[in-house]
């Protein structure tokens, strides 16, 4: 199958994001904390961070309207 050049573009922004507003602010003691903090945040990006790219919207709303289903109870794991 034959990439196209956006195939990764959604996903390399949003690890750009977390990471500049999320992980390079912190000093996390272990892995449990930079668990805990990730969570934390995503749960912020996903509900209460507003996004340009959605007209000032939340992905919540915009994700939910079309069928997706929370997945707040998956766990994130991080090596």
């Amino acid at each position: 199958m034959a990439k196209r050049p956006l195939d990764n573009l959604f996903t390399e922004r949003l690890w750009r994001t977390v990471k500049c507003e999320e992980v390079y602010l912190k000093d996390y003691a272990s892995p449990n904390d930079a668990r805990r903090s990730l969570n934390h945040y995503f749960q912020f990006y996903n509900t209460n961070r507003l996004h340009q790219s959605l007209a000032s919207q939340t992905p919540a709303p915009i994700s939910f309207l079309n069928g997706n289903q929370p997945t707040d109870n998956l766990p994130l794991f991080v090596s």
